[in-house]
């Protein structure tokens, strides 16, 4: 399980020192695919297979959408192995669709991890927490 925020660097050729508690995680390998509100997503290889399993007995009926969501997420997927030190060099096209520079936050998301441009993870965080402030739930927001 991925968890936690952590404020890291990617350096000029743009590699990341993945945070300490993911490395083991992620020793055999990890998958980056464009994420969601233009973020990268970061997923193991049992993860990545759980998805094309599900994906698979659902795609004869899929709608267009779905097929199109799919063909987005698989056809945007890098294969990368950690270094001896832990890095892992992203690739220029998922930089460019992220807008990841130089200040970036890794974010554990349970399943996956997700690598935000620092000041767009920051007006999300605070977006979010003002709309969860003045919502009427209660608890931590992914576990109610």
């Amino acid at each position: 399980m991925f968890l936690g925020s952590h404020a890291l660097r990617l350096d000029e050729k743009g590699r990341l020192a993945l945070p300490v508690r993911f490395r083991d995680l992620v020793s055999d390998g990890v998958v980056l695919t464009k994420g969601q509100e233009n973020c990268v997503y970061a997923l193991t290889h049992a993860r990545v297979a759980e998805i094309q399993a599900a994906r698979a007995a659902t795609m004869a009926r899929d709608d267009a959408g779905r097929r199109a969501m799919a063909r987005l997420g698989f056809g945007s997927m890098v294969e990368l192995e950690p270094d001896k030190t832990g890095r892992i060099t992203l690739p220029a096209g998922l930089r460019e669709y992220a807008g990841l520079d130089r200040d970036v936050v890794v974010v554990g998301v349970d399943t996956r991890f997700e690598i935000w441009d620092a000041t767009r993870w920051d007006d999300y965080v605070a977006e979010q927490e003002a709309a969860y402030a003045s919502s009427e739930s209660e608890g931590v927001p992914t576990l109610s």
